[in-house]
């Protein structure tokens, strides 16, 4: 059996309505299917854009990271660990050798330390109070080595490929201006002491005025003294004290006062604060003496002959050994041995001045050698006619002797013309900061009388 169907004129297929729409629902169902699958020449591709973000860029609701909380892509190295130091303390008779056997190291340390490529010397010359310290590394050899000279000098010395290298480290402190003053009722040395100046301080104060104050007999009960001096902080602690940069001395109602000056070649002096040096050309006595036991005098029994005889000089007391400095600089004229003098010394200074040193144990300069003021040219002694020992010193001026304690003595050289400038700025400012601490205490002291 056929089924109908109905054909038009020109051979075309007429379907019948319902099956039409049939046809054409699957047509439509086919097309999307096959829209939705890839072709056999279609490849997957993908467009990547690059975005500059910030570097703190985050998504919205996402917490931001620290820098401490962070992890840091590829970084998986841990803090290096500082030094495990071992320390020993320099002892008197130590060397590298003795310090370093005390600290576990043997001779082979010793060597490869001691010939380190830079600043070998300084580990040639250890004093007692230093310290030595010592660094090891994972394999429990030898690393590093600090030799500490003080708190703010220390050498560091640290092994490469080629042995040992050295380096020498220098600390800047900072520096603070603090004032002293003190009335001596005791001695300078204990009064002083007592208003906080170190032995090695005051030392400095009167070698300032050494040469108008005679410090061994001149000081009176009652003499007064005011210094502004730096103190040394490193990291907030103190570890020092630096130059007297002014002071005062009152001695015998009479006030000296100095002001420390730097010089273009960086020396330090001090002067008067209208420029006259402190230092003068002659030291007022050639050693640090225990008392006067002879002074000046025309008419004086001598202590060995027992007869009146003129003392043209002044003995002073000391123990044999003390040394004993030339007065000023000059040209040693004689240096031997007498009967009389014992050992002696005669120095020329220009053409005005002698000065002569006898009874010495040791003379330590020879005719015709050019001293400057402070060289040691001999120690004390009891050589020749002397009872005791003590240095029997003279002084002369165009070949007159004069009583070295009382006679003036000549200025050293003045300040130039062309520094006068930076002499008035650099010292001003420290006599001002003298004279403000000064007038405080005196209101201070007005106000509680």
């Amino acid at each position: 059996m056929q089924a109908s169907r109905k054909t038009s004129s020109k051979g075309e297929i007429k379907l019948p309505k319902k099956h039409l729409a049939a046809v054409t629902a699957v047509a439509v169902c086919l097309i999307g299917v096959i829209s939705f699958l890839p072709s056999k020449n279609v490849q997957a591709k993908r467009n990547v854009i690059a975005v500059d973000l910030p570097t703190d860029a985050q998504t919205p609701g996402q917490a931001k990271l620290t820098s401490a909380t962070q992890p840091k892509a590829g970084n998986t190295q841990t803090t290096p660990q500082p030094p495990n130091w071992q320390k020993t303390t320099i002892t008197p008779g130590d060397n590298l050798t003795t310090a370093f056997k005390r600290l576990g190291l043997n001779a082979s340390d010793v060597y490869t330390v001691a010939n380190a490529s830079t600043e070998q010397k300084p580990l040639r010359r250890l004093r007692p109070g230093e310290y030595i310290a010592i660094a090891l590394n994972e394999e429990g050899k030898l690393a590093q080595v600090k030799y500490t000279r003080s708190s703010l000098e220390h050498y560091l010395y640290e092994r490469g490929e080629n042995g040992f290298e050295g380096t020498k480290v220098i600390l800047q402190p900072d520096l603070i201006p603090t004032h002293t003053t003190a009335t001596i009722n005791n001695s300078l040395s204990f009064d002083a002491n007592k208003a906080g100046l170190s032995q090695a301080k005051i030392m400095e104060l009167a070698n300032i005025f050494g040469w108008d104050i005679d410090f061994a007999l001149d000081i009176r009960k009652g003499d007064e003294f005011s210094v502004l001096y730096d103190e040394k902080f490193l990291n907030g602690e103190k570890v020092g004290t630096g130059d007297i940069l002014a002071a005062t001395f009152t001695n015998h109602g009479k006030t000296f006062r100095a002001v420390r000056y730097i010089e273009q070649d960086g020396a330090i002096n001090y002067y008067t604060p209208d420029g006259k040096p402190m230092r003068k050309a002659f030291l007022r006595a050639p050693l640090d003496f225990t008392r006067i036991s002879s002074n000046f005098s025309l008419r004086r029994k001598h202590p060995v002959h027992k007869r009146i005889k003129a003392h043209r000089g002044v003995d002073y007391a000391a123990p044999r050994g003390t040394p004993v400095y030339s007065a000023g600089d000059g040209k040693v004229i004689a240096s031997g041995y007498s009967k009389a003098n014992g050992n002696y010394v005669f120095i020329q200074h220009g053409g005005k001045y002698v000065t002569k040193y006898l009874h010495l144990t040791k003379r330590l300069t020879r005719k015709g050698k050019h001293v400057d003021q402070g060289d040691t040219i001999g120690t004390v002694g009891s050589t020749g006619y002397a009872t005791g020992p003590h240095l029997h010193y003279e002084f002369l001026v165009n070949g007159v002797h004069r009583n070295p304690r009382t006679v003036k003595l000549p200025d050293a050289k003045t300040i130039a013309k062309n520094q006068r400038n930076e002499f008035i700025a650099q010292t001003v400012p420290l006599l001002n900061q003298l004279s403000q601490h000064n007038g405080m205490l005196i209101a201070q002291a007005d106000t509680h009388d």
